[in-house]
């Protein structure tokens, strides 16, 4: 936890981390002169009744507080702005690694556990950090200072310190050694909290439509039930420390108050020193009892911090080369390609093999589940394929850098996400240089000018949160706009034309054959009539290539795909391929 912390204070919050034990350092010297100051008064003013020593001695212990409470304000305030740069600076680097994860990765952590880590996590080590700068020096000095003080003021009362500090300082590693794994549960069911919530917000159209809002209500009450009680559970354990400590500090004062009143009675010692010893230690006590919050936030913290430093140790499986290269053209090539979603499971892509030219329309079909998404993610490195060669121009993408072959690659995936913002502010995601008429332009090749006009500031119109205020098929639509902006070498559509009907289908087709006759152009869909005009169609069946051609051929050629065309297009399409 303290490496993290130490990579993370740079610059400005490095500093002020370095002042505010310092400006508290004033404020627990000056608190340590007040019951000393007070005993004088007594012993001193007091007993000779000398009422300019008295005043003096008061001015001083106004002018100690005063300087105490300068100092202690100034620590509060600087070490709330080092603890919030900290957690800015920690959770900018969480999110950068977050970013440079791959999907696999990324379906290890789950989105659920990722939005805790990057949030309630992060604000646990920040409020650790800010009582650690303010706590770190009043608590240890505090006390330290106070039973320093007490031994000068009587070394036989003193004592009494030695005793319980031996069993406060064995119950708090007791307490420390216990209660870190109960967080760690207690963050575990915190993403679980977080998991069922978003998948109801996100669903809640689902929920709705088939009634299922109490089954909802009661899966949410148990997951919510259980983080309670794991919280519970921790908060039962490190709150014992709190009696624990007051208790022992209550009889070390009865202590003190009876073995220091039989020594007043017997003139070894006076009045105020009596009375100083018996300030030092509530100084003493508050001091203890700060330690205990403060044992009771870095417990929390160190399982916050655990969890942040898994992300952020977490090698990604998609690296740069050390020697990269880049592609003369953009044919692709699968060599032998297998491919599985984590180590365990079982393969989707099985020695998949095919050539693609550059330039040519390739339709890919085959029925749900058959891996058309899997090879399309693999030539971007969304994901790493498990055995064999994706190419581009001869080159293995992984001697590729990222950044170049992403560049020239678009993809508009199944799930088209819109941004919160303006439709020019989304637009400019394909090509931030792009002008208005560049985007207009994609717009009417993307079937998307017509409703963007309509709308009443047309570009500057706001898109709600994931594109709620438009439909299924003009989300698609705008994140094809999006896509041809950004004018990619190799383009490719992961069945995103599923919400559109045909005649706007067929005329997407034609625009998008007519911009980009000269890119590689994937198309992924269900209905053979997205592909029958493609170069070539790949029909996929269980991760394995089953037919390859144009419409015709396969009409001719392949039963299953005759029999996806009949059902889908009728059987007039068959009078067309023997023509």
């Amino acid at each position: 936890m303290f490496q993290l912390i130490k990579k993370n204070l740079k610059g400005i919050a490095l500093i002020y981390s370095l002042l505010a034990p310092l400006l508290m350092l004033i404020e627990v010297f000056m608190d340590l002169q007040q019951p000393r100051l007070m005993a004088n008064i007594v012993d001193i003013g007091v007993q000779n009744r000398d009422l300019e020593y008295i005043l003096s001695t008061g001015l001083k212990m106004v002018l100690c507080a005063l300087t105490g409470l300068i100092g202690g304000a100034g620590c509060g305030v600087i070490a709330s702005f080092a603890s919030m740069m900290l957690a800015g600076s920690l959770r900018e680097e969480l999110f950068h690694k977050i970013q440079s994860l791959s999907y696999m990765e990324i379906d290890h952590f789950k989105t659920s556990s990722l939005i805790t880590r990057l949030t309630n996590d992060v604000t646990q080590i920040q409020n650790m950090f800010l009582m650690l700068l303010r706590g770190m020096v009043r608590s240890p000095l505090l006390c330290i200072g106070g039973i320093f003080m007490s031994f000068l003021l009587s070394p036989s009362l003193s004592i009494v310190f030695c005793i319980i500090l031996p069993i406060l300082i064995t119950c708090v590693a007791f307490v420390m050694m216990r209660s870190v794994p109960l967080y760690t549960q207690m963050q575990l069911w915190l993403d679980k909290v977080n998991t069922v919530m978003r998948e109801n917000l996100l669903g809640v159209r689902v929920i709705k439509a088939f009634n299922l809002e109490d089954k909802q209500n009661a899966l949410f009450s148990k997951v919510n039930t259980e983080f309670t009680e794991k919280s519970i559970q921790a908060q039962n354990l490190t709150f014992t420390l709190m009696p624990i400590a007051t208790l022992v500090m209550n009889l070390s004062m009865v202590a003190i108050l009876w073995f220091g009143g039989n020594m007043v009675v017997s003139g070894n010692i006076e009045t105020g020193k009596i009375m100083a010893f018996v300030n030092y230690l509530v100084q003493i006590t508050n001091s203890l009892i700060m330690l205990v919050n403060m044992i009771i936030n870095i417990s929390r913290a160190q399982a916050s911090a655990g969890r942040i430093k898994e992300v952020l140790d977490c090698e990604a499986s998609i690296k740069q080369c050390n020697s990269p290269v880049l592609p003369e053209n953009y044919d692709i090539e699968f060599k032998n390609v297998s491919f599985r979603y984590g180590e365990s499971g079982e393969y989707v892509l099985k020695d998949l093999s095919f050539l693609l030219k550059e330039g040519q329309t390739v339709g890919i079909i085959g029925a749900t589940g058959s891996g058309k998404s899997s090879v399309v993610s693999l030539i971007p490195r969304l994901y790493e394929a498990t055995c064999g060669q994706v190419l581009i121009g001869g080159c293995d993408v992984k001697d590729i850098p990222v950044q170049y072959l992403r560049s020239n690659i678009g993809i508009v995936l199944q799930e088209n996400v819109l941004f919160q913002g303006t439709v020019k502010e989304n637009m400019n995601f394909g090509n931030e240089e792009a002008d208005e008429e560049e985007i207009w332009n994609s717009l009417q090749a993307a079937q998307a000018e017509d409703f963007i006009q309509a709308l009443p500031y047309k570009l500057q119109s706001q898109i709600e949160q994931r594109g709620k205020n438009f439909s299924g098929g003009q989300k698609q639509r705008l994140s094809i706009a999006r896509t041809l902006l950004k004018n990619p070498k190799i383009l490719i559509f992961d069945d995103s034309a599923s919400a559109v009907d045909l005649s706007t289908e067929a005329r997407l087709q034609f625009e998008i054959a007519k911009k980009m006759k000269e890119n590689t152009v994937i198309v992924i869909a269900q209905r053979i009539s997205g592909v029958m005009d493609a170069d070539t169609i790949l029909m996929l069946d269980h991760g394995s290539v089953i037919a390859k051609g144009t419409h015709k051929e396969l009409l001719q050629s392949n039963e299953v795909y005759r029999n996806i065309a009949v059902s889908q297009l009728g059987k007039e399409v068959l009078l067309n391929a023997t023509e």
